[in-house]
């Protein structure tokens, strides 16, 4: 199977690329800065630049970097009829609210997109491509993703911190619902997908814990000891790692049943801690874009204490 990334060389797109290499595909990435000798295809899809696809076929094409609905149409555009079947990474953030249907599109988006714009430009999105594909289109709509190579310091930024050990600042309650997928599971998900053939739409999520649970979780893997002291809410950065304002929480309850049943597999939630705490020590842990600062929770325990 021949297959085009568009992306894949991130956190997501990285994942499906070592997934579908792994299943015996041929895999070409399309992305800004192939290296020397490299057999990846450059292209920027800010400018609208997709010279390198002409003339090109693929059994199916997965995009892990459309954002806009400029972006898809655009690749659509240039891909022509060459691309048996579309596979689009969206987000469960096109949903409205805890419920199932989806929120207003909006075409009008700019990046940076925020938790306004981004769902509802993702909507507009999926209703551009099933437009173009119909029955070839498959959408898979993931929630947090978490793993190695994680971009977004979600995960990290409590395993990380239960590796120090000790009293832990918890914006808000210990017992919010948290819900993450581990992003080699999405990306065995997106191979049965292709394989199969298969249209639709799939929520790609892991099972419910507490964040505390979580915490915990982080900290067994790190062999150390912690004591969560909840602190509040708006004391912490926002976007804050994994935290949810309560009415929010239905957020992290949604059901994965669909794509279970197409081929989603559940990684034990204490493999991908451990597999992130691993990563993170290798990587030398460089700075973290979200978060506490060390100066900041301490203030914020001793305020608590």
């Amino acid at each position: 199977m021949r297959v085009l990334v568009l992306g894949g060389t991130g956190f997501v797109g990285r994942a499906i690329a070592a997934a579908l290499r792994s299943d015996g595909a041929a895999v070409t990435l399309f992305h800004r800065s192939p290296g020397p000798g490299s057999t990846d295809l450059a292209g920027d899809r800010d400018t609208g630049d997709y010279t390198a696809l002409a003339g090109r076929a693929w059994d199916a094409v997965v995009d892990v970097s459309g954002y806009l609905p400029r972006h898809v149409g655009e690749a659509m555009d240039a891909l022509g009829e060459h691309a048996g079947r579309y596979l689009f990474i969206s987000s469960h953030a096109v949903f409205d609210g805890g419920s199932t249907a989806r929120r207003a599109l909006r075409r009008d988006a700019v990046l940076p997109l925020t938790d306004a714009t981004y769902g509802p430009a993702k909507v507009a999105c999926e209703d551009d491509i099933l437009a173009r594909y119909g029955d070839r289109a498959t959408i898979v709509r993931p929630g947090k993703v978490a793993g190695p190579h994680d971009n977004q310091d979600g995960l990290t930024y409590w395993v990380r911190r239960a590796a120090r050990g000790g009293p832990i600042a918890v914006p808000g309650r210990p017992d919010q619902p948290v819900q993450v997928v581990d992003a080699r599971d999405l990306a065995i998900l997106v191979v049965h997908l292709l394989l199969d053939n298969r249209p639709g739409a799939f929520t790609a999520v892991g099972p419910t814990t507490s964040l505390g649970a979580l915490i915990h979780l982080c900290a067994t893997a790190a062999g150390t000891t912690v004591e969560l002291v909840p602190v509040p809410l708006d004391s912490a950065p926002q976007p804050f790692p994994l935290v949810k304002p309560e009415p929010a929480w239905h957020t992290q309850r949604r059901d994965p049943g669909p794509a279970r049943a197409a081929g989603l597999p559940v990684t034990p939630l204490e493999v991908t801690v451990t597999d992130v705490l691993a990563w993170d020590t290798d990587r030398g842990r460089p700075p973290l874009s979200r978060g506490f600062t060390e100066a900041d929770e301490a203030r914020l325990l001793g305020a608590a204490r």
